[in-house]
């Protein structure tokens, strides 16, 4: 049957309808995948090198007892011999000097009051020669300054000067004694007493581990760290006093104590420093028990000359390194980089470990921050920044019009 006009009417306007709805579906689909997010690149991480160093094997000595740390890093880093309490003759001198200078502090280039030495202070010296002890002159009116005091006690070893010291700042020698227990109870030192300031006495006992913790506190002061790196200080009325410590100069030795007795033997607390890759390593150990000081001297110096290639600088990342890639699904790539390079002194065969970290990334520009490493070196974290190393782009209209179940996943 022939339409009339009305249907043919209907009828074109049902395939306008259709024809738009078509096109506006294309539009939509157009407009929906040029527009949509793309989906993050995939990543992977890439396995770092191992960077844990061997094993330094360090060089003691026969005999006596001993142990080794270096500022900045915890524990020791070697020992040797009997580890517990025993004598340490005039090394106790350090620990009086600490707790001298916590109740009479010097700093700077400050010389301190004036001390003014009675018959009293040449009895003390008169009693000390009669056991034997070391001794620096003194005469009664004579008046040195603090540090010329600490000076005559640290550089000859002298024993009455201990005392006189400790006598002057607390008024007598038990209550010295007194604030000396509560010093060492503050600062852990849990294997040292003292019964004397010089260490004459041979209840006067410390361990190695302990002697080491206190050659790190003399050191941390700058006012006794630079009194025991002298060799000689000429001081009023006594004259040139010479540093007993005949290892000061030699291998990097900068100090510190010296000490003689029977029943300690031949000791000496030392410190030493070297630089390892621009960063100077200083270094505190401690002999005790050796036969002669010459002996114990040598000992030492073998000791050093095995610590020394112990510490190396290592190469923690390069620049540019990578740790990271990235894949897009419309086939770019990139990686995520180390935006520096980092190095770091470790000891012997401390732990080093690397964690990367990759942050998701769509898209990016050379540059752009893409995460980080963290390097575990012992208990130092030393964190570097990641890069990305190339573009990604977006695909394009032609990658989008093609991909839909990419985007819509995405």
């Amino acid at each position: 049957m022939p339409l009339n006009r009305r249907h043919t009417f209907l009828r074109r306007r049902v395939a306008a309808l259709a024809a738009l709805l078509i096109a506006l579906s294309g539009v939509g689909y157009l407009a929906g995948t040029g527009l949509a997010p793309v989906p993050a690149a995939a990543v992977e991480l890439i396995e770092p090198a191992a960077l844990t160093q061997p094993a330094a094997e360090l060089t003691w000595p026969d005999q006596g007892a001993g142990a080794i740390g270096a500022v900045g890093y915890p524990g020791l880093l070697g020992s040797t011999g009997d580890q517990e309490s025993m004598p340490i003759a005039s090394i106790t001198k350090m620990i009086t000097s600490l707790v001298l200078l916590e109740e009479k502090p010097l700093t700077g280039n400050e010389s301190g009051p004036d001390i003014r030495f009675t018959d009293a202070d040449v009895d003390i010296y008169y009693d000390v020669l009669a056991e034997d002890g070391s001794v620096a002159p003194v005469s009664s009116g004579m008046v040195l300054s603090q540090r010329e005091a600490f000076e005559a006690m640290l550089l000859p070893s002298a024993n009455n000067y201990s005392m006189s010291l400790a006598i002057w700042a607390f008024g007598s020698m038990d209550a010295y004694l007194a604030k000396a227990e509560t010093w060492l109870a503050e600062n852990g030192l849990t294997d040292t007493t003292v019964a004397d300031t010089s260490g004459l006495s041979p209840a006067s006992v410390s361990s190695p581990a302990d002697l080491v913790k206190i050659g790190k506190l003399a050191l941390a002061n700058p006012v006794l760290a630079e009194i025991v790196s002298m060799e000689t200080s000429d001081l009023p009325t006594i004259g040139t006093v010479t540093n007993t410590n005949k290892l000061l100069g030699r291998n990097g030795v900068t100090g510190m104590k010296t000490g003689t007795t029977d029943e300690a033997g031949a000791c000496l607390l030392y410190s030493a420093e070297f630089t390892v890759g621009g960063e100077t390593v200083t270094l505190v150990g401690v002999m005790l028990g050796g036969d002669t000081h010459t002996e114990l001297n040598a000992s030492i110096v073998d000791l050093l000359d095995s610590v020394e290639p112990g510490f190396r600088e290592v190469s923690l990342t390069d620049k540019g390194a990578a740790y990271a890639s990235y894949d897009t699904p419309w086939g770019q790539e990139s990686q995520a980089v180390a935006a520096e390079a980092a190095s770091a002194v470790v000891w012997s065969d401390t732990p080093i470990t690397a964690v990367p970290t990759a942050s998701p990334v769509t898209l990016g520009k050379v540059g752009d921050s893409a995460g980080a490493v963290d390097f575990q070196v012992g208990e130092t974290t030393v964190s570097v920044p990641l890069v990305l190393d190339g573009e990604l782009t977006d695909p394009g209209p032609g990658w989008r019009f093609t991909h839909p179940g990419e985007l819509a996943a995405g």
